[in-house]
């Protein structure tokens, strides 16, 4: 828009208009427009390889169980328990009646693999365990076999008792993704299909060695 004619324009404030105020014009280089052309191209290849790595994993996840369908509807169905219950922090305090002093530092959704198969949870890792409690109770034959009850399965390691957290892959499916517990007495634990399958090795790793160094 001009400026109404016999008058000219000033970025300078003054008594008529006292909210204008200078700004200096830095001067545009090729370089610069290339150097920030480059900053953006490595963001957004960033973005789209994590939203890449996540649309796989999640796949990954819902095909480890028998069911797709049943897998999704588990999945939300544990979402919206999470949030009536206020939250992961809530769950699992209660889940493995957690002390006051004990900070739950990441949750992930993931598998246990059993014996009868994949079971769907959570996986906790806290200032002093990694655990899993299933996200439904299990059946299971109780006295003898006469009848049939109903429990959580869960998994708890104390960090002073887990020796390594070792990550793996399929040779044939390399999407089949794995972290194998080894507790000091040399029990195993493998959790499987991680929706979010980086983070969760490294925060596991880093809280043991973390943990390790301090027990040295």
């Amino acid at each position: 828009m001009q400026a109404p004619a016999g008058r000219t324009w000033s970025p300078m404030a003054t008594e008529a208009n006292p909210y204008a105020m200078p700004a200096p014009a830095q001067k545009s280089t090729k370089e610069t427009v290339k150097n920030a052309l480059s900053l953006w191209g490595r963001k957004v290849g960033e973005a789209t390889r994590k939203a890449e790595d996540l649309s796989r994993n999640t796949w990954q996840h819902l095909r480890t169980a028998p069911s797709i369908t049943e897998a999704a509807v588990g999945r939300i169905a544990q979402g919206t328990k999470v949030l009536a219950e206020g939250g992961h922090d809530k769950i699992f305090r209660q889940a493995f009646s957690a002390p006051p002093d004990e900070q739950l530092r990441k949750s992930y959704a993931c598998y246990l693999s059993t014996s009868a198969g994949p079971v769907m949870g959570v996986m906790y890792l806290s200032t002093a365990r990694v655990a899993f409690c299933s996200d439904n109770p299990l059946s299971y034959e109780a006295s003898g076999g006469d009848r049939t009850e109903w429990s959580y399965y869960k998994v708890a390691i104390p960090l002073h008792r887990l020796r390594a957290a070792i990550p793996s892959a399929s040779k044939l499916k390399p999407a089949e993704k794995f972290i194998q517990l080894v507790s000091v007495e040399n029990h195993e634990f493998w959790l499987m299909g991680f929706v979010n399958y980086g983070s969760a090795v490294m925060h596991l790793q880093e809280v043991l060695s973390g943990f390790h160094n301090l027990q040295a």
